[in-house]
């Protein structure tokens, strides 16, 4: 079995589940370190030369990171692709599950099942607080609906101030952002970099908790300790 994967997350979890099926990854797959198979582009522009010079017997996409003509081209060639959908955390349990087994699994790997356990036993948040999630600046865009991130913060205790609009990454003013009055502003290093010295002062007053981007976005392996390290992250923000 040869896989390509135009997923960052999908790519760390067949990786680490399946060593060896790994054909190529696209240029923002990061995990896991040390990851050597070649790249083909970006999520959003991947080369489909490349991907067809690979002959995979498949390939692994989500309808969200990925464009819908880069996997159509691909069908079209004859390759077969998989496009996983991903809006809540039981459903990413689902696709990876689905992903792995088409991709030649013939157990669950064990980091899989710890994920599920350590999901299904979350240590007591308190009182529920709310959130504006920024994802990006210039312009200022934040979680709208329907977003795994927006689900995994739920269900650690933190409800995000625009999961009602109709997008699911609306574009705000940062005065309105500030105007909301959250709780906390949560700040991820991905899919913008927000740091330090990059993003809370632009709300000044406000509390600002500064999360790891792959912990809050991505399901794959780091789903384990995602629990964990969100949690240390929010609570930080409360002092």
């Amino acid at each position: 079995m040869r896989v390509v994967s135009l997923v960052p997350s999908l790519t760390e979890a067949v990786a680490v589940s399946l060593p060896g099926v790994l054909a190529g990854a696209t240029d923002w797959c990061s995990h896991p370190a040390g990851l050597d198979v070649p790249r083909v582009g970006g999520t959003k522009n991947p080369k489909l030369d490349r991907i067809l010079a690979l002959a995979p017997d498949l390939v692994v996409a989500n309808e969200e990171e990925n464009r819908a003509p880069d996997l159509t081209a691909l069908r079209e060639a004859g390759v077969e692709v998989l496009v996983t959908e991903v809006r809540n955390v039981p459903q990413a349990f689902r696709e990876l599950a689905r992903v792995l087994e088409a991709c030649g699994a013939v157990s669950r790997p064990r980091w899989l099942d710890e994920a599920e356990a350590a999901w299904s036993r979350l240590p007591e948040a308190g009182p529920r607080r709310t959130a504006v999630v920024p994802i990006w600046r210039r312009p200022w865009m934040v979680l709208g609906r329907d977003t795994f991130a927006g689900d995994v913060l739920a269900r650690l205790g933190v409800d995000h101030l625009w999961s009602d609009h109709p997008e699911r990454y609306p574009r705000v003013p940062v005065e309105e952002l500030r105007a909301a009055a959250p709780d906390v502003v949560v700040l991820p290093d991905e899919p913008y970099r927000f740091t330090a010295d990059d993003g809370p002062e632009a709300f000044p007053g406000l509390r600002c908790a500064l999360v790891s981007g792959r912990h809050l976005t991505w399901y794959g392996p780091s789903l384990v300790e995602a629990p964990r390290v969100l949690g240390e992250a929010l609570r930080a923000a409360r002092r």
